[in-house]
């Protein structure tokens, strides 16, 4: 079982790959290949691109924050797997053309969520009993 150490690095990864998918790659300055995929979206406006890149990376770096925050993991886990396995077909089925190598996207996409839901079968450690009020006035 992971120490609380190795199981804080291991959100602290999960966070840091959804700031930079957030961040960097959606939202400043954004990667050409992600945008050529989403602007091959069907039905998306000519100009809804970059509004929804942002709303994705906002999205995302909100995920980041969640895990972080240790709260409600296994919800977590579910949603980033949901996000991951969407984005990701999309992507795969709208625009392949842009993705380089794909068969390393769904490896890369296969550790990042063995790590996420190892970090949400991660059990809290459990804070230490508060001493009973009687026992402590004696």
């Amino acid at each position: 079982m992971p120490t609380t150490w190795q199981s804080r690095c291991a959100a602290l990864a999960i966070a840091l790959m959804w700031g930079y998918e957030g961040l960097w790659c959606k939202i400043f300055p954004g990667r050409a290949d992600q945008r050529a995929i989403v602007e091959g979206l069907p039905l998306l406006s000519e100009g809804a691109a970059t509004v929804l890149l942002v709303a994705i990376g906002l999205a995302e770096l909100a995920l980041g924050a969640w895990v972080l925050s240790g709260r409600r993991r296994r919800l977590a886990a579910l949603v980033q797997t949901v996000l991951v396995v969407g984005f990701n077909t999309g992507g795969l089925l709208v625009g392949a053309d842009h993705i380089p190598e794909p068969g390393r996207l769904v490896v890369q996409d296969l550790a990042f969520l063995a790590l996420i839901w190892t970090v949400a079968a991660e059990r809290p450690a459990l804070a230490a009993a508060p001493a009973h009020p009687v026992a402590a006035a004696v």
